[in-house]
């Protein structure tokens, strides 16, 4: 069966029914190797055109709803585009329903972190990082809004303070990177191995056990934290990453247990995958945060 609609059973025409809004960001202008993330939005919509609505436990989730704003179409001024970004964003987190973003590179993540602070400025801000690389370089390739950067920006902002970070997945650093967590051991890293050595159900009872006293928080999902074996359409793959079963679990676990406001999924680049390996990976994560969200509204 295919669905006239992107989202299923889901999709709904109208924002003020809606429980899930969606938005792509087809941008990969600031990525540091091979391009391609900018197709991700339109080719998750295509497959989930195919994808029930319906998590891997078979909890049907048709009674949530989702509000597909469409993308943000690129413009050339790349500070003029991320302030759009952001505006779109601000304007769409300010209603209280829980967003999701389809990126574009990391650098998306940028203005999306900083509407989600502005929103709730008056409240401490968590941010859970899952990547192979921290993505916390003052400045790369001679850009401060470069993929590498996402997350010194972010503590740049008045209600991010880094002890409010966490990075999951993480085996590939530069020295300035390990340089700054050295500085900010308030930081929460959890390596890939770890989550091998330690499993899954670890690593979840450590975030949620970090993240209990606060009331926002923001999750950014570089695809790439999987193992280039589950998601080989992706610009920076990195050997030795997590599975998609590994990956499921985690998230479904903080999304259900966690005041997680916010999810955005970057750096899937269709032209680099093989059998949309990679779109299917994110798109049946993403199923899954859709679940767990329809679980918290009962």
């Amino acid at each position: 069966m295919k669905y006239p609609y992107p989202w299923g059973e889901t999709h709904t025409n109208e924002l003020t029914s809606a429980d899930v809004v969606l938005m792509g960001i087809p941008f990969d202008g600031a990525v540091s190797n091979a391009k391609g993330a900018a197709e991700a939005p339109d080719r998750l919509r295509e497959l989930s055109r195919i994808l029930p609505s319906v998590t891997e436990e078979g909890t049907i989730f048709e009674s949530l709803k989702v509000y597909d704003a469409g993308d943000v179409e690129v413009v050339l001024d790349w500070t003029a585009y991320f302030r759009e970004v952001e505006k779109k964003a601000h304007d769409f987190i300010k209603t209280g329903k829980f967003c999701v973003f389809i990126g574009g590179d990391h650098s998306v993540t940028i203005p999306l972190e900083s509407a989600f602070a502005k929103v709730y400025s008056e409240d401490d801000i968590g941010i859970i990082h899952f990547d192979s690389h921290p993505d916390i370089i003052s400045e790369y390739d001679g850009h401060g809004w470069s993929h590498a950067c996402t997350q010194r920006r972010a503590v740049e902002l008045q209600n991010v303070k880094p002890g409010g970070l966490s990075f999951v997945g993480l085996r590939s650093f530069m020295k300035e990177e390990l340089d700054y967590f050295g500085q900010h051991q308030e930081i929460s890293v959890i390596k890939a191995r770890d989550i091998y050595k330690k499993g899954t159900s670890e690593v979840i009872r450590q975030l949620i056990e970090k993240y209990r006293s606060y009331k926002r928080i923001y999750l950014t999902l570089d695809i790439d934290v999987l193992d280039p074996a589950y998601a080989p359409g992706t610009g920076t793959p990195e050997a030795g990453g997590l599975s998609t079963r590994e990956l499921m679990e985690i998230v479904r676990k903080l999304v259900t247990e966690l005041p997680i406001q916010v999810v955005d999924i970057v750096e899937v680049s269709p032209p680099l995958d093989h059998s949309n390996i990679t779109s299917w990976a994110a798109l049946k994560v993403l199923y899954e945060v859709f679940g767990a969200v329809a679980q918290k509204k009962h």
